[in-house]
């Protein structure tokens, strides 16, 4: 019984390894719907299937629209820093 705990433990302090590829950003999907479905779940007085559904759904995409939106403006942040601000500031002003 200590062995299987001690394992247990261990694999919560062990982090798992997600690599930086497109693909890996898949494991956003279930965090955003669990975060939908446990938002509109604290919020609604009583839950009713169809619209808690929907209503769980609109919110999975707007949270979802929001994350892409952030990452490709924080991408061409990260474009015009490294790539055309260097470019720019080395050309001499004279």
């Amino acid at each position: 019984m200590a062995a299987f705990s001690g394992i247990l433990l261990a694999s919560f302090t062990t982090p798992m390894h997600i690599d930086t590829n497109p693909v890996s950003m898949l494991w956003l999907l279930p965090l955003v719907a669990s975060i939908a479905v446990v938002y509109k779940a604290t919020k609604v007085y009583k839950i009713v299937a169809f619209p808690f559904l929907r209503e769980s759904a609109v919110l999975f995409w707007s949270i979802l629209v929001f994350v892409v939106v952030v990452a490709l403006f924080l991408y061409g942040l990260g474009w015009v820093v490294t790539d055309l601000l260097p470019n720019v500031l080395s050309g001499s002003a004279f």
